[in-house]
């Protein structure tokens, strides 16, 4: 699934994504250390993919958007 950065703290590499939709979805560190990034910038495309549906619905991994 795509979606764009939205926000990230790199201290905490905690953050969110927006969903093509608008739909803001959190990720954690575990999330971000999983796709092997250094940094993310808001608006940057990336790939995630999930687990779990609607209010259970977690990032289980972020990664750059490739083409």
């Amino acid at each position: 699934m795509q979606a764009t950065a939205y926000t990230y703290d790199p201290e905490t590499r905690n953050g969110s994504v927006l969903l093509d939709d608008g739909t803001p979805v959190p990720f954690d560190a575990a999330a971000f250390d999983a796709g092997g990034l250094r940094l993310l910038r808001a608006g940057q495309r990336v790939r995630i993919e999930t687990a779990g549906q609607d209010a259970s619905r977690r990032i289980t991994l972020v990664t750059l958007q490739t083409f």
